[in-house]
């Protein structure tokens, strides 16, 4: 079903603050960078070997990611799961009985399709799929 860890996804109320420590600090390269108007983040993909980390910025008050900083403060938001089939992944965790936040996949970051899984049903851990085209 997972073939891999595609992403760790990272809520930061300073994008700029963020990229100085993960491209300067630690010498990762920006591989994308992009708003995402429909889920209020911008969202910077940065590359480490084979996986990414996410960077991602609030852009309106009332987007999970900015509910998430007010929470819980600036870390990791979310890890992120490659799938060759979203839609039947889904399906396939649906007939398990967990809960998805997303029943049918949207547009994520570089035109991936995404899903979100439910931190009830994960241990607390929202977990997200990703098929990449």
């Amino acid at each position: 079903m997972f073939s891999k860890i595609d992403h760790l996804g990272i809520a930061v109320a300073d994008l700029d603050a963020a990229l100085a420590l993960y491209e300067v600090g630690f010498a990762l390269h920006v591989h994308h960078r992009e708003i995402l108007e429909d889920q209020g983040v911008e969202a910077v993909a940065l590359e480490i070997g084979q996986t990414t980390i996410e960077l991602l910025r609030p852009t309106r008050e009332d987007s999970p990611v900015a509910r998430f900083l007010a929470d819980k403060g600036p870390g990791v938001h979310h890890i992120a799961y490659a799938v060759d089939d979203i839609v039947g992944t889904l399906a396939e965790l649906k007939g398990q009985g967990v809960r998805l936040v997303d029943e049918t996949p949207r547009i994520g970051l570089g035109g991936t399709k995404i899903a979100f899984i439910h931190p009830k049903s994960t241990f607390g851990v929202l977990s997200e799929l990703v098929e990449r085209a």
